[in-house]
């Protein structure tokens, strides 16, 4: 009977190796900020789980990696991310990476010819912040941070999309068995990021007009996306308040109505903003560029960009 007994459990082991060895491949995909998580989410949904590098609250623009976080890049099957442009705590974890299992957007042959340069005021802010005593720590961020290009790159439905495919194309290598499902889940992304598009674009068109400044210049790709009509920004690092020349700037077009309304973020909301606008009838709203309180899966993106609108409309509309 024990004889019995031990031969069936050998057996039983026997075939739940080979069905281990027999199961589909599964990639860990790694993904470096919560919107580039976002695209992701919506072509591994189903097929793999996307893990995101940057805490809930934190700032792409001065991470510091955690040796955890560098195990999970070095573990990964595939790590996507924006570019050393926007994400320098990336880059020396991401140059160790063969091709294959890296993903880096701004790279995409696609994506090359729709960056847009940095704002035309940086050097000017640049000027500005130094006045206020802070020139090592905001020359440094210009270096890093925007370079050549603006590189808030999944603002654009366009880049998204092209990122979704390059996506879809590097998990379908890794992944064939999953072919169908991946190849269902562009599609679905696709079909419905178009029609996000459409009613995102009949939502802005009457407040198209309406000047408005932001925090950061985080958001240039949605509003050229969108033909929106932003004055300016108080700053290009989040992380420095502007100068006293800027904060002077400002004041100015909100005292002409230049402005109706002005924007802070989640993560980062200035006493600033409340100071330069008080006393106008400048109202104050809050754009969310990171998408901080949406969960990651297949939907999320949309909801990304339809919950940024929506935050447009509020303020601009006076809602």
């Amino acid at each position: 009977m024990l004889h019995i007994k031990s031969r069936f459990i050998c057996t039983f082991s026997a075939v739940a190796l080979a069905a281990a060895f027999a199961l589909p491949a599964r990639a860990d995909v790694v993904a470096s900020i919560k919107p580039v998580g976002f695209i992701a989410a919506a072509i591994a949904d189903g097929v793999t789980p996307v893990d995101v590098l940057l805490p809930d609250g934190a700032s792409e623009h001065d991470y510091a990696l955690r040796p955890s976080d560098i195990k999970r890049i070095k573990n990964a099957d595939l790590v996507v991310w924006v570019g050393p442009e926007m994400e320098a705590f990336m880059t020396q974890s991401a140059a160790s990476l063969p091709a294959q299992k890296n993903l880096e957007m701004a790279a995409l042959p696609g994506v090359k010819s729709l960056l847009v340069r940095g704002d035309e005021d940086d050097d000017h802010d640049e000027d500005s912040h130094a006045a206020g005593g802070d020139d090592h720590q905001d020359k440094s961020h210009a270096h890093h941070h925007h370079g050549e290009f603006n590189m808030h790159l999944w603002m654009s439905p366009e880049i998204a999309r092209q990122t979704a495919v390059a996506i879809h194309g590097k998990l379908l290598e890794l992944m064939p068995q999953s072919r169908a499902k991946l190849d269902a889940n562009l599609q679905h992304f696709e079909a419905d990021l178009a029609d996000t598009d459409q009613k995102i674009g009949a939502q802005l068109a009457p407040v198209k007009s309406k000047g408005y400044l932001v925090f950061h210049d985080a958001y240039t790709y949605f509003e050229k996306h969108y033909g929106l009509s932003p004055t300016g920004h108080f700053t290009v690092n989040p992380e420095i308040q502007p100068g006293a020349q800027r904060l002077h700037e400002i004041r100015t077009q909100l005292v002409e109505q230049k402005a109706v309304c002005v924007f802070a973020e989640p993560q980062f909301r200035p006493a600033v903003i409340d100071a330069v606008a008080r006393g106008t009838s400048v109202r104050k709203g809050t754009l969310d560029p990171l998408g901080t309180a949406i969960s990651l899966n297949k939907d999320s993106y949309v909801q990304f960009l339809s919950q940024l609108s929506s935050q447009y409309v509020s303020c601009l509309n006076g809602a």
